[in-house]
């Protein structure tokens, strides 16, 4: 089989041990050299003080791999790769190339791997201007076909939310609140809008998915939407403001395509300065730990 599992996760997986996957997008292209690095690590550890295994997850020399040694982080840290998504993999593999993986790519290769729980900050979404573009995130058709929690911070506030909450619900993908009622905004605690239903301990959401299993439901995933503490979100204020200086810039320059979300996510840290990228931070790091506790009751069965 092409995918490579690392000793310490294939363990951890046999003997039913809590293992969380992560993305490795933001180490390539979320986050400036040397900080990326610092980063990566920081998340792999907090996931072992909640007595969980991580699961960074990469393709390195056309390899999809689960679980990365400090050399690997480094080189994904480090090197120029691409950025991929599940529909990238077959070519990715087939060159032989390296590459940091999406929402959707980790996802896929998570599952491959037999791992249920992933942290990540903000899934991708539908875009603005939907009915011009018809710019949509793989993110939400992957979902909608593989059975794995993902918490998040709601999706990337640059993104058009409602329309995304009305295309999760759709596809058939399952959307609580964590310990709200309220849709995060990724660097917001609340994005504005509602949501169905709430979950309030990992205790819950690991019955969530016990029942998705008893019932035999469609192999979608549950999204556990997960507020950024208010004490460290972007001020709502300067995020409406720069927000929409960055959307006016991107129509005037005629940015398009995959182009959009970087440029955006680029032009809200140098007009926050910076305080977009610790609200991201802030988020992934919750992220992370709360992905933990819910493996660890996952592992519990």
């Amino acid at each position: 089989m092409v995918l490579v599992v690392s000793e310490e996760v294939r363990k951890a997986i046999g003997a039913r041990r809590p293992v969380v996957a992560l993305e490795s997008t933001i180490i390539a292209h979320g986050l400036p050299r040397p900080r990326n690095l610092e980063v990566a690590l920081e998340l792999e550890e907090a996931v072992r003080r909640e007595g969980a295994v991580p699961a960074t997850v990469a393709v390195l020399d056309g390899r999809p791999r689960v679980g990365l040694d400090q050399e690997e982080v480094e080189r994904i840290a480090n090197e120029d790769i691409r950025k991929l998504g599940h529909r990238d993999l077959p070519l990715a593999v087939a060159a032989g190339v390296s590459g940091a993986t999406t929402v959707s790519a980790t996802a896929r290769l998570a599952a491959l791997a037999g791992i249920r729980v992933f942290a990540t900050g903000g899934l991708g979404g539908v875009h603005r201007e939907w009915t011009v573009t018809q710019d949509e995130s793989a993110d939400l058709g992957l979902l909608a076909r593989t059975r794995i929690t993902v918490v998040c911070a709601g999706v990337k506030s640059i993104l058009d939310v409602p329309a995304t909450l009305q295309r999760l619900e759709t596809l058939g993908v399952a959307v609580a609140g964590y310990g709200t009622n309220r849709f995060p905004g990724f660097y917001l605690a609340d994005s504005g809008h509602p949501v169905d239903w709430r979950l309030d301990t990992p205790e819950q959401v690991a019955a969530v998915m016990r029942a998705q299993d008893a019932l035999d439901a469609p192999e979608s995933a549950l999204v556990v939407a997960n507020p950024v503490p208010e004490a460290e979100q972007l001020d709502p204020a300067l995020h409406a403001r720069v927000l929409a200086d960055a959307l006016r810039a991107c129509a005037e320059q005629g940015v398009t395509g995959q182009a959009v979300t970087p440029f955006l996510l680029d032009h809200l840290v140098r007009h926050t300065d910076g305080a977009s990228l610790q609200a991201n931070l802030a988020a992934v790091r919750g992220n992370v730990r709360l992905a933990a506790r819910i493996a660890t009751e996952w592992a519990r069965g």
